[in-house]
């Protein structure tokens, strides 16, 4: 049998180090406010966001200092490349999004064209993961939990669509089932590390205890725009991402040298500065969900952008430039064209989209090269039993109505690998359970 090449499997003197981590982690974490979905989407919570301070103003200097040419220059191309890519994703839509079955993880052909997909794209679906009777029955067991507990409560809070349900026993068993358990070391078996000595171990996945959505048909409610998870403000924070230099090639102008899929990086940062209600603090290679329903496009589902690397240089860039003319003033694609844009004369404290203790949120008028409307494409339709999963670093969505005749339901469950600060988490994660 072929065997995956994981990264640091785990050893004895691993365990040893895991169970020395609890006093720590009790010593060193504040406790989050109370919250529901809601809470990390300004646009969701209907709350103003106040002006970032100045201070962000002095941090985007510091970032590109010293490189201001090669950004500028970075900036130029990147923009070409996103409107060749738009262009592809224009032309064939969700088919942009890789697949494999379940049963072809040791098919070597198909292995290898489904890496090289994901690796691009970000995204992808894991067929047949879990028998669909099985799916269909938990369920059927969380509606019943919910009918026996009415006051269980969700968002939105008149009709929920996504519960704050967190240790139901559907999701004790989905999230234990040894096959969602060896989809989630396949899938973060694509990542590697530079650092040979990082104590990461994807081939032993970590339980990160998350929610669950019964969408209904014809519910508008539960219409998450554009964003990505992880923490807003942290991505460009030198004690945030900057703690690994997680994006360092990007603000230096040579965006095509970052690697998305570099792991070692990402373990010393804080995405979580602003300890936000809700907000996660545990590295999740993937974010991911089994699905527990028959769920097409425009059937309230999950919507991405499989631009990855590109989009995550693009938004990571926009603060640094604004437009000479406004889209009120010329052409649409006069607007977009790389001549219009300059480098900011002095920088200015916007990071647009990101605001404190939030997700970082994307839209057509703070980020119009993405172009949204046409490269937020919708997943394939699924079925029961089938896991979906992408980056942590993708923009994603979800339909803004539910235009299906039946629920459109998923266990979020992502794949989280073993480091030090997600052993950390699962400490206060159980005592919080034992609570």
């Amino acid at each position: 049998m072929r065997q995956y090449r994981f990264l640091r499997p785990l050893k004895t003197s691993w365990q040893s180090h895991v169970r020395g981590l609890g006093a720590l982690s009790r010593q060193t974490t504040t406790a989050k406010p109370s919250g529901d979905i809601s809470s990390v989407f300004p646009s969701l919570s209907g709350i103003p966001s106040a002006p970032l301070p100045l201070r962000f103003a002095d941090l985007k200097a510091r970032l590109i200092h010293g490189h201001e040419d090669g950004v500028r220059e970075s900036w130029i191309r990147l923009l070409s490349e996103l409107r060749q890519e738009t262009e592809t994703i224009r032309a064939i839509g969700s088919e942009v999004v890789p697949e494999i079955s379940f049963a072809d993880f040791e098919d070597v052909g198909k292995r290898a064209t489904f890496k090289d997909q994901l690796q691009k794209r970000g995204v992808a679906i894991i067929r047949e993961v879990v028998a669909e009777n099985e799916a269909l029955e938990w369920k059927e067991m969380v509606k019943n939990h919910v009918r026996n507990n009415p006051s269980t409560k969700g968002f939105p809070p008149a009709n929920p669509a996504v519960y704050e349900l967190y240790w139901t026993p559907s999701q004790i068993l989905a999230r234990g089932h040894p096959n969602v358990l060896k989809t989630q070391a396949f899938l973060m078996s694509h990542w590697h590390s530079a650092n040979k000595s990082a104590l990461i171990s994807t081939a032993n996945p970590t339980t990160y205890a998350d929610r669950l959505r019964i969408r209904q048909p014809g519910d508008a409610g539960f219409a998450l725009g554009p964003h990505i998870d992880a923490g807003s403000c942290e991505r460009w924070e030198e004690n945030g991402y900057g703690r690994g230099n997680v994006y360092k090639d990007i603000f230096h102008g040579v965006w095509e040298k970052h690697d998305p899929w570099e792991s070692s990086c990402r373990l010393p940062v804080v995405a979580d500065l602003y300890n936000g209600a809700g907000a996660c603090s545990m590295f999740r290679m993937f974010q991911g969900w089994l699905s527990m329903s028959e769920t097409g496009p425009g059937e309230g589902t999950l919507m991405v952008n499989p631009l990855l690397g590109k989009a995550t240089a693009y938004f990571l860039l926009r603060p640094f430039f604004t437009s000479k003319r406004s889209s009120a003033e010329t052409s649409a694609s006069a607007f977009l064209d790389s001549d219009n844009w300059t480098m900011e004369a002095e920088p200015t404290p916007v990071l647009q989209g990101a605001v404190p203790s939030n997700c970082q949120e994307l839209n057509d008028v703070l980020h119009p090269h993405l172009q949204l409307d046409i490269t937020m494409v919708h997943i394939p339709t699924v079925r029961p039993g089938d896991y979906v999963a992408w980056h942590c670093d993708t923009i994603h969505a979800v339909d803004k109505a539910h235009a299906g005749t039946t629920d459109s339901s998923v266990m979020y469950i992502p794949a989280c690998p073993l480091t030090e600060a997600n052993a950390r988490y699962l400490v206060r994660q159980r005592e919080a359970f034992s609570e």
